[in-house]
């Protein structure tokens, strides 16, 4: 976090300071700028950093950029520019300053480099080039071990060995003359930063991250420029459907309550006896009481083989589905709606998970649900459309390519359905004899390996007994021996290196308890899942890249990702054109990792975010 503050001693008034061994100038002129940028231009490596009155660009102002190489900080105010916050994005004083920043030498040193990012667009009107960012590379460093922090002052403490003093960090920016220990402090964060890097770095050599790393540095800049651009959501649309939403849970925990009268112990002289839906003790003594077989637990994949004999069960995932839409997508989405820009501007964590998946908040627009009454909520403005894509069975694909099972690669290679080859191939019938449900079957089957499924738990998704699931996994690693080779070899390696990479090198520390056998068999779950999720990531972010270079000079934004998905909104008239842009960028990012299947890529044009 940072902000931006105020007062000044006359001390700080000084162009020029020298402060514990660190040199900083106090750039308030266009003259002085110029000069200064050029002094700089020659660099490598610069530390980049900002101060800000708020947390948000449309919420504040951009006050002081700092630049520095390690030795020589230059700290510009900006209040001494274009007449004033408005002007910055125009006036011509700034204008070596944007090219500094948006060139891609010297490579701008920055912590958390989405937020410096995100004010210099906004504000300064300059995508900055050339970007390392020290808090991703710690977080890569650290690969998910222990419970490491990564702010700046962590980081210098736990590389560097010294204390960063972040005191001013939260002090006040906004009035006309900052104190000395605020352009100290300013100084400071970037003139470590090149000192950081070179420590970092060398890390990240050594632990092969260099490839991983890149993908992250290039994809700073189209998640800032997404988070800047927002995802419209029609508020109407969505209060309409809340009313949809409250109006079937009511409805459908009435219906429940009936379904479990009968089995809740107490009695009542007044009707119905009922129970509170939401306690799982409640809930599970009615069922048991009902003599429904409950499992160890009432999670909705533990409770999906009883749905189709026990009409309570049904009931109970329905309820749970429209009670989780109410609370989890209820009104207060709305309130995240920026009033100067009517649009959702969410915050992306980019590491959001050693796997390198993202994750998002304020909201989440990841966990917003599929069916359509939701999606069709964020829609494009008068005038504009979406463009939608999405990878096709991209995980899947990367296990065959990863594993280099030949049948395997031969299932995509045909084109042909790929689930209802595998239920083919289980049932030993003719691909055109596959019934709906034996494909749901085989798909299931197909993603739960995917995650490392065992018997046990592909028993109770499926309603089949242990000893059926283990003849099924058995049938099914039979056809696919080379995957099965790959997925043992990954089970066996986790318990000598008790780690698991991606295909661009991405790692993921796994600690776990070699006598636990639960904690192991978690461990080998993961060290499955990891190299294969974790490409999907690398797979996205490198198309994210992509697609931003592509879609530079034309009408398009990107709006929203979820995973394996990816959103644009452009002129209405252009759709086409950008569908080609979007479908190219994601394919030949996959390609550069996936090289022994086809790629496929779905996409559509839409009002709105509905497939």
């Amino acid at each position: 976090m940072k902000r931006i503050a105020a007062c000044v001693s006359a001390a700080a008034q000084a162009l020029q300071s020298r402060t514990m061994e660190i040199y900083f100038q106090l750039i308030r002129d266009a003259d002085s700028l110029k000069k200064a940028c050029g002094e700089l231009s020659g660099e490598e490596y610069l530390g980049f950093d900002v101060e800000t009155t708020a947390l948000e660009p449309s919420q504040g102002e951009l006050r002081l950029v700092q630049l520095s190489n390690g030795t020589d900080t230059k700290v510009i105010d900006l209040r001494g520019f274009g007449g004033g916050i408005d002007a910055l994005r125009s006036t011509e004083e700034l204008a070596p300053l944007r090219s500094l920043l948006a060139a891609e030498r010297p490579v701008k040193i920055a912590h958390n480099a989405k937020f410096d990012t995100k004010w210099a667009r906004h504000h300064l009107g300059v995508e900055v080039g050339g970007v390392y960012d020290t808090y991703l590379a710690s977080i890569l460093i650290a690969a998910g071990e222990g419970d490491r922090r990564h702010g700046l002052a962590d980081v210098v403490q736990y590389f560097l060995g010294r204390t960063l003093d972040k005191t001013e960090q939260v002090s006040d920016w906004s009035a006309n003359e900052l104190t000395s220990s605020q352009v100290e402090y300013a100084a400071k964060d970037a003139a470590i930063m090149p000192e950081v890097r070179a420590k970092l770095d060398e890390r990240i050599v050594s632990d092969e991250l260099r490839s991983v790393m890149a993908i992250e540095n290039e994809c700073v800049m189209p998640i800032a420029e997404m988070e800047l651009n927002g995802f419209f959501l029609d508020s109407d649309r969505w209060r309409e459907q809340l009313e949809r939403v409250k109006t079937t849970q009511q409805k459908t925990a009435d219906e429940l309550q009936s379904l479990l009268s009968a089995g809740v112990a107490q009695a009542s002289l007044f009707g119905r006896s009922e129970i509170n839906l939401d306690s799982i003790d409640q809930v599970s003594q009615a069922l048991e009481n009902l003599g429904i077989p409950i499992p160890s637990s009432t999670r909705a994949w533990e409770l999906q083989p009883l749905a189709d004999d026990h009409p309570a069960v049904a009931k109970l995932l329905e309820y749970r589905a429209a009670a989780k839409a109410a609370s989890s997508f209820g009104e207060n989405i709305l309130e995240f709606i920026d009033p100067s820009t009517g649009r959702i501007h969410a915050d992306f964590r980019q590491i959001g998970a050693p796997t390198g998946r993202f994750s998002c908040s304020k909201p989440n627009l990841q966990q917003i649900p599929h069916e359509a009454e939701y999606r069709r909520c964020f829609r494009a403005p008068d005038g504009r459309t979406l463009v939608i894509a999405d990878y096709s069975q991209i995980e899947l694909r990367i296990l065959a390519h990863i594993s280099g099972d030949r049948r395997f690669i031969e299932a995509f290679e045909s084109g042909a359905d790929f689930h209802a080859a595998t239920a083919a191939q289980i049932f030993g019938i003719q691909p055109a004899d596959v019934t709906p449900d034996q494909r749901a079957f085989a798909k299931r089957l197909n993603f739960g390996v995917v995650y490392g499924i065992g018997a046990q738990r592909f028993a109770a998704m499926t309603g089949l007994s242990e000893r059926d699931a283990e003849d099924t996994l058995r049938r099914y690693f039979a056809t696919y021996p080379q995957m099965n080779e790959w997925l043992r070899g990954q089970s066996k390696r986790v318990l000598l290196d008790h780690s698991a990479r991606t295909l661009s090198g991405r790692l993921a520390r796994i600690s776990f308890d070699d006598n636990d056998r639960r904690s192991v068999g978690a461990a080998q779950r993961y060290a499955k899942n990891m190299p294969i999720q974790g490409t999907s990531a690398d797979i996205l972010k490198r198309a994210l890249r992509l697609l931003h270079d592509s879609i530079r000079d034309t009408s398009a934004k990107l709006v929203n990702i979820v995973h394996d998905e990816i959103v644009v909104e452009c002129d209405r008239t252009d759709g086409e054109r950008i569908e080609a842009l979007l479908s190219g960028a994601m394919r030949s990012a996959a390609e550069e990792f996936v090289t022994s299947v086809p790629v496929v890529v779905d996409s559509q044009i839409a009002d709105d975010w509905t497939k």
